[in-house]
Parts: structure tokens; sequence; C-alpha cells
């Protein structure tokens, strides 16, 4: 517990995989679109889902790193599973991603206690801001759906920001948007990569947050298992 004055005042969320549940409300969006496409004809619906899952992330990976661009990685993903079963049809791959895309952000799983850490926060006066690679127009979906909207003051995407973290200058863009100092700042997310490996390029302060248990690869100034932790440190 942080005591005395109080060190920070801005609190930088990622969203999916840290409040918003990306892996079941994906799943449920997935669901969808495999059946209103009828693909149980080409492939069991597990397998189909586990060969999307190795290319989504294979393409975010291509993505973040700036190899592909936004919208190849919103269709490829669908486009390469498709393949994976025989299935070489480039506007069904598009088709199923505008659907996708369309489902998702209607979904509303969020990890435990997230509504109560944020009234929490909330209530102990700390200013809460985003800062996500997602989709602009998607991500604010998400956030108007599940009702988490209203905790944030900014709200900064890669896609608004022209940037991606790990790379500082996302942070100096949402701290520029947040009107926020460095020293009074510090960065909350799942991913070591982006979130904890942007945070040190920005030279801000951190919170892992390791819903998985992972091997903490990094060092982050603070590390939680569990959203109620974060009582412990503001």
């Amino acid at each position: 517990m942080i005591t005395g004055e109080r060190r920070y005042k801005h609190l930088f969320f990622d969203l999916d995989h840290t409040l918003w549940d990306f892996d079941v409300n994906a799943k449920i969006a997935i669901t969808e679109v495999y059946q209103i496409f009828n693909l149980d004809k080409f492939a069991a619906f597990d397998e189909f889902y586990q060969n999307y899952l190795v290319h989504n992330a294979t393409l975010w990976n291509r993505y973040e790193k700036g190899f592909i661009s936004v919208d190849e990685l919103k269709w490829r993903r669908m486009w390469r599973t498709l393949l994976d079963f025989k299935i070489a049809n480039e506007t069904l791959a598009k088709e199923m991603s505008l659907q996708f895309l369309e489902i998702l952000p209607h979904q509303k799983a969020v990890f435990p206690y997230t509504f109560e850490i944020l009234d929490y926060l909330a209530e102990k006066n700390y200013t809460l801001h985003l800062i996500t690679n997602g989709f602009e127009k998607t991500q604010w979906k998400k956030l108007q759906n599940s009702s988490l909207d209203k905790y944030f003051t900014a709200v900064i995407t890669s896609e608004a920001s022209n940037s991606l973290k790990p790379k500082k200058e996302i942070f100096e863009y949402a701290l520029a948007k947040a009107n926020a100092n460095l020293p009074q700042s510090i960065m909350i997310g799942d991913n070591q990569d982006a979130d904890i490996q942007g945070a040190i390029n920005a030279g801000m302060d951190s919170v892992f947050v390791n819903h998985i248990q992972a091997e903490n690869r990094l060092k982050p100034t603070y590390m939680i298992t569990h959203l109620q932790e974060l009582e412990n440190i503001f």
C-alpha cells in the first residue's frame, strides 16, 4: 500500500485481456460467425476455432511490428483459417471479418472484480484512462456495450494515435491527450510485450495484470494475479 502523499494520479489501463475478457467474448462471436456462414459442412467448430486463434495471434504480431495493415489483419485471419480447410474464398473471408467485427463488440464479459475495482479507484479520485492496440470504432463499442465507458477520461487507440504499444510514441500521445505527467502516471495491463515493455520504453511505472500466472519475464513495478489486488497498490 502506498502511504503518505499519493504517488499516482493517472491510471492508464489496457482493455482486452485486462478488463474486457477478450477470449470469452471472441469465442461467442466466432461461434455466431461459424453458424451464420454454415461452416459446419467444412470443419468441426473446435478445430476451426483453434486454427483461427493461431492465425489471429500470428497476424496480430505482424501488425504490431508494422508488417501488415489493420485491414489486412482483419480479413486475413479469416482467410488463413478458411485455407486450412481448403476454402480459397477471399470474398467469404472478408464477409466473415465484417460480421465478426459487428458481433464482437456487443459482447459484455469482463474479468471478475472489474466494476468493483473501477468504482473503488474512481471513488478515490484517480483519473482513469485507456491505452489499447485495438481499433477505434470497435473498442468504443466494447466500452459502451459493457458499460465500461463511463469510467474513462481519455481513450487512446493505436488506430487514432497512429502508433502501437510497445512504442513509446503511443504513451507520449496518451500523456498529452490525458494532460498527465509521467511521474504521476502508471500503465496497467496483461501483455508483457505490449503493456509492460511499452511502459518501460516510455519510462512509465507499470502493473502486470497476470491473470494466467505466466512467467514474469520483465520487471514491472508491480505484479498482480487478480484485479482486487490493485487495492493493495492504490
